[in-house]
């Protein structure tokens, strides 16, 4: 429940956010600068970009330009070129931030009527949107919450421009994702499940803007790994060699020694192994379950651990996760990659889910969408999208692989709107309209 509730928190807050600034910066009036372009692109016959062909060949476009973008990562990542995809996250997170960062603050400040000097813009934009695009793809030198706000301060610029589309244009790049999602994660060669595959096989992490359940500071990354690798070996489980083994690699030396079962101590190691086992598998270790502890060895080093803060924290994280790996269900042949190579994708190191920022952009844009119409369309969009999120969690749950949190969530928010739009708006008229209702 906590990694739902930490997913589902951050894509609440992202569309409300959304919502906001379409409700304050929106003016039906007068047209957007996106849709100005593509009406000057279109050509006087072209229909302005809002008819249906014009929305198809738009929609198609980008899904084209999406999809040649992600092979030319997974062709980096496979040659190893992880400082270019970092320059090229960098520079993408350095354009969204200084350009629609600072033509947003612009609006915000003529609609609200702020003061501020062009001197103070100029300083304090650019050095905003740097601080902000090293935190997005640097997490391990910044704070985790700046890290989580930067990721969701680049997804409400990037949905807030794409609510300025045009209408038509908006429903059919949503579709079009909604089903480019779908092929590029579960189809085989897909250009997502391709990626995917290559950081399986080499246990690398994929250098990309995506956004964890349960972040963890990266300098322990090894540690929530060698803990991953082991619960899969074992079935899922912590024994309790595997959980003093973990806290021995935070406190940097091995608390077990390799001497067999007859070492006249191996009866009291036993018992202060189960003892720090029942302590660490608890959900929030506390200093005041230490004198539980039996004496030795063990008791020592684990109470070193919870006196050191940044590894308390990490020990206390060490818990069954959301999302169980996978168990062998055969020996480690040769034969069973294919059933083997997919355990895990999805989820980070610690077990916990990850859900891409393209995902927070796309739900985004779809209430924003709503809320130019009206707030009953914006609840009934927010529940839908919410709806499918949590399917997709629960498919997630069932099958232990990546899988595309788009196509779900976007196909209930478009009924939703339409449903909403076409019948319950005419339904609560007529209501008011025959004072049933208020």
């Amino acid at each position: 429940g906590e990694d739902i509730t930490r997913i589902v928190g951050p894509v609440s807050a992202c569309m409300l956010i959304v919502v906001l600034l379409v409700s304050l910066l929106s003016s039906p009036s007068s047209p957007s600068p996106l849709t100005a372009s593509i009406a000057a692109a279109a050509g006087p016959g072209g229909g302005g970009g809002d008819d249906i062909a014009s929305a198809a060949v738009t929609a198609v476009t980008f899904v084209a330009i999406v999809t040649a973008a992600t092979f030319f990562m997974a062709l980096l990542f496979y040659f190893r070129c992880t400082p270019c995809l970092r320059a090229y996250l960098g520079l993408s997170a350095i354009w969204i931030l200084l350009l629609l960062g600072g033509q947003m603050c612009l609006l915000l400040l003529s609609r609200l009527r702020l003061p501020l000097d062009v001197v103070s813009c100029a300083l304090l934009l650019p050095n905003a949107a740097a601080a902000l695009a090293v935190a997005a793809i640097s997490p391990a030198s910044v704070p985790i919450a700046l890290h989580q706000a930067a990721l969701l301060a680049i997804a409400v610029l990037t949905a807030f421009w794409f609510t300025l589309l045009p209408e038509w244009t908006t429903w059919a790049l949503l579709v079009a994702m909604a089903v480019y999602d779908l092929g590029a994660v579960l189809i085989p060669g897909g250009p997502l499940r391709v990626l995917l595959e290559l950081a399986i096989e080499r246990n690398e992490e994929i250098p990309a803007l995506v956004y964890g359940a349960r972040p963890v500071d990266p300098r322990h990354g090894h540690n929530w790994r060698l803990w991953r690798e082991r619960g899969q070996q074992l079935g899922g489980d912590l024994d309790p060699s595997s959980t003093v083994e973990v806290i021995g690699e935070v406190l940097g030396r091995n608390p077990l020694p390799s001497s067999g079962g007859n070492s006249p101590n191996s009866a009291s190691q036993a018992g202060e192994q189960t003892n720090l086992t029942g302590a660490v598998s608890n959900s929030r270790l506390r200093e005041s379950q230490v004198p539980d502890l039996s004496s030795g060895s063990a008791n020592a080093q684990a109470r070193e651990a919870l006196a050191l803060p940044e590894t308390r924290l990490d020990i206390a994280e060490l818990r069954v996760p959301l999302i169980q790996p996978q168990p062998d269900r055969t020996s480690y042949d040769d034969d069973d990659d294919d059933d083997t190579d997919e355990d895990g994708i999805g989820l980070a190191s610690s077990g916990a889910i990850k859900l891409g920022l393209g995902d927070f952009i796309f739900y985004s844009v779809l209430v924003g969408r709503a809320a130019m119409y009206d707030y009953m369309t914006v609840y009934a969009c927010y529940l839908a999208i919410i709806a499918g999120l949590g399917i997709t969690l629960l498919l997630l749950a069932f099958y232990r692989k990546a899988l595309p949190a788009l196509p779900v969530s976007i196909s209930l928010g478009v009924l939703f709107y339409v449903l909403t739009r076409t019948l319950l708006e005419a339904f609560v008229m007529q209501c008011s309209t025959n004072f049933l209702m208020f």
